[in-house]
């Protein structure tokens, strides 16, 4: 009976009581019967046993209902007053939240020093925070330039654990393995036999060894790996896209050769006067001779050079100047070149008494894979005579021979001087530049929890070291058979986010309701361009594969999911938490479980332009789920299979997300 709710105890034993007293007189009400039918009866009256019977019957059924009504009355004021009070105590304590002035109001000194007990919980906190970061802020700052230089490298890198499961990756490995995630099977982004082939090799004592291999998508991919220590056991994996091969040229040189031998035998004839067929018979062999050097030179070519890239927000900070709207893009250039460009341009309108401010935003109305790189000034535009002059110049001393004209050419762009579209009385200087094919994000990232490794089956796990996806949709209404129009999860690996995201519109193939759109703002404008239901759950199933799915009330928003199955062609079999459980678990199930008065309890702040957005809630949600893990532990819910044995405590509450599953619902 220890594991019984509080509530459920106190209403146990009430009805004992209830049933003990209405025991109590049914005995007494029995010997009163026994008594009255033995005595003999008076001479003026004659009782009768049906008279006795009915009396005695009518008092016992009088005496039964005032029991029970008292009793019942009595129970329903401790339960409001006592035992539902007592629950929500226990529950902010074991958060941490401290409980409202009229909780517990007759409890005498319980609610009082549980509030106390909260807010000194909370002070302790905040000084160990303030200590904690004071002391860890220089390490803070040499993490965060490690973070920057292996983000920043050109290849991309992955760490996995002895089993294989990616431990860290930088921005680079993401974008040549769309899909890469904490506490996943790196094997599954590659194909074929290359990656065990290579850890065989290691296994067996290689140092290092070269791999090629090739990416889900396709992509050729070739790099090195080897072993982090033999403590450790995991491996470090450095890739690269693959350069095509040099293959010689045989035809274009053969080619090469015959148009030389031609022309060499036409310009012997050249004493005599050269006749109409002989300047044809030149030209046709000075054409082939052009050709033919066309050729050989793209067979000789190894390959495309690298490809320059620079954040946006890093060339901007970089110029030394005031800066204006700076967008999050990854610019397909050389940020040392570009960057000396504009400041030596900088510098030459500051001469002329031009002030000028940077900006870097998308192309609005020209190509959307181009940005463009503006100097803005007050005044009239620049000649272009003068602009001209100026790109002239070698923005780099040490480099006379690369001018600015040189560093445009090399980036297959321009420069021009008009006046600002937006603002009569500026001018600027336009330079566009192509936006990387391969995006990144504008500042460095890297992602990792070296705190995976080992943690063995996932129901025996603690609940601190699951990977879990908590998600949120947004819908057309309210019921199974409406449809999808926003899907939005965040990854939590070793307790904590990770900063892996997901989120996309969905076109829901349906006008959406106008009542909805007043709910979550999603328009059927906005959704005119989405993703449709099929390839937008093809990606979200990507990026939650294998995860414990986590939502607030799981057994709609699964529900979604597993009613578009005909249609996507899709299963998610996912084991599943639901924060409406966890939170009657804490709680019990007298207390409000909304996801805002969870929030309020918690102290989470949802700022109202997010609630109901798909990111907005289920950020909330995480955050909800993040706070209640050390409450769980207390109670003794530290497995995955321990909060699905208290789930079934709580099925008149809400149905068990995991249970519909099975079920086939």
């Amino acid at each position: 009976m220890r594991s019984w709710p509080l509530r459920l105890r106190v209403f146990l034993i009430f009805v004992g009581l209830t049933g003990g007293i209405l025991a109590a007189i049914g005995a007494a009400l029995w010997v009163l019967h026994d008594r009255l039918m033995g005595a003999e009866a008076p001479t003026e009256a004659v009782v009768t046993e049906a008279v006795v019977t009915d009396a005695l019957a009518l008092a016992g059924l009088i005496a039964g209902m005032a029991t029970l009504g008292l009793c019942a009355m009595v129970w329903y004021l401790f339960d409001i007053n006592m035992a539902r009070p007592i629950e929500t105590l226990a529950g902010g304590l074991l958060t941490g939240a401290p409980p409202d002035e009229d909780e517990g109001r007759y409890l005498a000194d319980l609610a009082p020093a549980a509030r106390a007990a909260a807010q000194a919980r909370i002070a302790a906190q905040q000084e160990l925070q303030a200590a904690v970061a004071s002391h860890a802020e220089g390490m803070t700052h040499e993490k965060s330039m490690l973070e920057n230089i292996l983000s920043d490298i050109g290849a991309g890198a992955i760490l996995t654990d002895s089993d294989g499961r990616v431990m860290f990756y930088n921005a680079a490995a993401s974008q040549l393995l769309p899909g890469l995630g904490l506490d996943r099977p790196v094997s599954r982004f590659l194909r074929g036999d290359s990656l065990a082939a290579a850890q065989a090799r290691i296994r067996a004592g290689a140092g290092a060894s070269d791999i090629s291999v090739t990416g889900t998508e396709g992509q050729r991919l070739t790099g090195r790996i080897r072993p982090l220590s033999e403590e450790f056991g995991g491996t470090i994996l450095i890739l690269r896209p693959a350069r095509r091969e040099l293959v010689p040229p045989r035809l274009a040189i053969q080619a090469l050769r015959s148009h030389s031998a031609a022309l060499t035998a036409l310009l012997d004839q050249l004493s005599d006067p050269v006749a109409p067929r002989m300047i044809a018979a030149l030209r046709a062999a000075g054409a082939g001779l052009k050709q033919a050097m066309r050729d050989l030179d793209a067979g000789l070519d190894p390959g495309a050079p690298r490809q320059r890239r620079v954040a946006a927000e890093e060339l901007a900070r970089g110029l030394n100047l005031p800066l204006g709207r700076v967008e999050p893009v990854t610019l397909a250039a050389d940020g040392w070149q570009i960057g000396g460009l504009l400041v030596m341009l900088a510098q030459r309108l500051a001469g002329t008494g031009r002030s000028v401010t940077a900006t870097i935003t998308r192309e609005q109305d020209g190509s959307p894979d181009e940005a463009m790189v503006t100097l803005v000034w007050q005044g009239a535009p620049l000649p272009m005579d003068m602009l001209d002059d100026w790109l002239k110049i070698a923005p780099d001393p040490d480099m006379p021979d690369l001018t600015g004209a040189d560093i445009l050419d090399a980036h297959a762009t321009g420069m021009w001087s008009d006046a600002d579209p937006d603002d009569a009385a500026r001018a600027r200087l336009v330079l566009p530049l192509r936006i990387s094919a391969v995006a990144r994000a504008a500042r460095a990232s890297v992602t990792y929890d070296f705190a995976l490794s080992g943690h063995g089956a996932a129901d025996l796990r603690p609940l601190s070291t699951l990977n879990c996806v908590v998600f949120d949709t947004e819908t057309t209404g309210l019921s199974l058979s409406d449809r999808i129009v926003q899907i939005a999860g965040l990854r939590i690996a070793g307790g904590k986010l990770t900063g892996e995201r997901f989120e996309t519109l969905v076109n829901p193939g349906r006008a959406i309701p106008p009542s909805s759109t007043r709910i979550h703002g999603v328009t059927d404008e906005m959704v005119r361009d989405a993703p449709d239901m099929a390839t937008a759950l093809r990606q979200f199933h990507g990026f939650a594969e294998d995860a414990v799915l986590i939502a607030h009330n799981a057994p709609f928003d699964m529900g979604l999911l597993r009613a578009a199955e005909p249609e996507s062609g899709l299963h998610f079999p996912n084991r599943v938490m639901d924060t409406v459980l966890l939170s009657a678990m804490i709680w019990g199930q007298g207390a409000v479980h909304s996801l805002d008065a969870l929030c309020e309890r918690l102290g989470i702040e949802l700022p109202p332009d997010l609630r109901h957005t798909a990111m907005g809630d289920a950020a909330a949600t995480a955050e909800a789920y993040l706070r209640m893990l050390p409450a769980l532990k207390a109670k003794g819910i530290t497995r995955f299979e321990d909060v699905l044995t208290q789930a079934q405590k709580y099925r008149r509450l809400l149905s068990d997300a995991n249970l519909a599953a099975a079920h086939g619902n």
